[in-house]
């Protein structure tokens, strides 16, 4: 088989909208495995799973309980506007790059492919504090995030927020499962090579249980 018939075939179940997202098959599960990057989300109906990497950012992982519809975002930053404390009631049309906008879009999508908001079961990870150096924007988010899910009136099944340690994750929608492994501060150069250019993009552009260990 080609590569680009194998291409194809992973290409059919997926929701419009995230046919760019980098995706490839994970032989050691047999499940087609799609990664995200900051400022990304994706939202499936299908039984694949989610990964990405963190170190200050903070992933929400959110999925509908009876129908397995859900996805998962990756966000650097609580909100675009840091002198205005309102963040739940700015009407944005930027790209899924902060908190406020991440969880509304990914929120919205998981309800417009048939999620209903009272069976929404919600897991947070992220929030290291990974570049000492820096203002300690892990905490931010982690406050960030606490406060929207109080304010919407959502409750998190599970968490693992915070520490010093940046997080390889991988999440599978359809059963709710989330996978997390702490990755050694030693080796964070890349991680926080990624955050810090984001960082400067966003600067100047315009724009069902407990946490598995693996």
């Amino acid at each position: 088989m080609s590569g680009l018939a194998k291409k194809n075939i992973r290409q059919e179940g997926v929701l419009p909208g995230f046919e760019k997202i980098s995706r490839f098959h994970n032989r050691e599960l047999d499940m087609d495995m799609v990664k995200i990057l900051p400022g990304e989300y994706y939202v499936t109906k299908s039984d694949e799973i989610i990964a990405t990497v963190l170190g200050s950012c903070v992933s929400v992982c959110i999925r509908d309980r009876k129908s397995g519809v859900g996805g998962m975002n990756h966000f650097m930053l609580p909100d675009g506007n840091k002198n205005d404390a309102n963040w739940k009631y700015n009407k944005i049309t930027r790209a899924a790059r902060y908190g406020t906008d991440a969880m509304e879009h990914l929120v919205n999508e998981i309800m417009k492919h048939g999620g209903k908001r009272n069976n929404l079961e919600f897991k947070l990870c992220g929030g290291g504090r990974i570049m000492a150096s820096m203002n300690d924007i892990g905490k931010k988010n982690i406050d960030f995030i606490k406060k929207y899910m109080e304010m919407e009136g959502y409750a998190a099944e599970t968490e693992d927020l915070g520490s010093i340690h940046p997080r390889k994750v991988r999440y599978f929608p359809m059963t709710g499962k989330l996978q997390v492994m702490k990755l050694r501060s030693l080796h964070n150069d890349t991680i926080i090579k990624r955050e810090v250019d984001f960082q400067q993009e966003l600067d100047t552009a315009p724009d069902a249980g407990e946490i598995e260990l693996f």
